[in-house]
């Protein structure tokens, strides 16, 4: 069985053209992803884009690259092409590590592909982490998650999911927010690539309520180090740049 990053990688971006090429200390962003996947235990890291100027920089500097179709709706869309361009086996383990994370621990990238490796009955597994800030459970930026006993989730949310009756001045339920890494095995990603966005889906704006919705199990667990998060803003970028110049340890951060 073989375990594999790969990192989907558009050119454009509303808030941030051409951020993947972005520098960050003197490498791209992509690049800094791309290294930080290629420290965890997984067999191969792979960068898949639409976009040449991606495909030829990233190849230039030994990456290791495969150019995909543009028509694309998501990142798991991309991800089923290159796993069916490598002829990937069925229980081959794939690793969604998003383009946009130059901090990402190997650590979690190790994790959550263990995770669904430990899990059989799962087709695909993600990390969440202890919500502390009670004002991030009304933020619709941050996705909430619950699961259930056996730890598969159950609902992700926009929303405060579960939502507190009484009037509790403290927050005692153990509210988690997701971390946007999965793993899938590899025939299920073409699965999931040939179904319809389901209304859930559509309402919240989140890909994995997809999964829900046909009755497939995400095994889910708390992430070992909470990462730090994207880059999204200019703000975002200026912040990271800071402290990779003034930190050795880009493996375990949370800014």
């Amino acid at each position: 069985m073989q375990r594999i990053a790969i990192i989907p990688a558009r050119y454009a971006s509303s808030r941030l053209p051409g951020k993947p090429l972005l520098d960050i200390a003197g490498k791209p962003m992509l690049l800094r992803v791309y290294e930080q996947a290629k420290k965890s235990n997984l067999d191969r890291v792979i960068i898949a884009t639409d976009d040449q100027r991606i495909l030829d920089r990233m190849t230039e500097l030994g990456c290791d690259v495969c150019m995909t179709s543009s028509e694309h709706q998501s990142g798991t869309d991309r991800l089923a092409e290159v796993a069916d361009k490598l002829s990937l086996e069925a229980d081959d383990i794939v690793v969604n590590v998003q383009g946009d994370e130059p901090l990402i621990p190997p650590v979690i990238i190790d994790q959550v592909a263990d995770l669904l490796n430990e899990n059989p009955m799962a087709k695909m597994s993600t990390l969440s982490t202890r919500i502390e800030d009670d004002a991030l459970l009304s933020n619709p930026n941050v996705v909430k998650v619950i699961c259930n006993a056996r730890g598969e989730a159950i609902y992700f949310s926009r929303s405060c999911i579960p939502f507190q009756r009484d009037q509790i001045t403290e927050m005692i339920f153990p509210y988690q927010r997701h971390i946007g890494i999965y793993a899938y095995r590899a025939a299920f990603l073409k699965e999931f690539s040939q179904w319809q966005a389901c209304d859930i889906e559509k309402l919240e704006s989140l890909e994995q309520l997809r999964v829900l919705w046909q009755g497939e199990t995400i095994q889910i667990a708390e992430a070992l180090v909470v990462p730090a998060e994207g880059v999204d803003t200019a703000d975002d970028l200026d912040k990271i740049r800071a402290f990779i110049t003034s930190s050795s340890d880009t493996d375990n951060v949370n800014l």
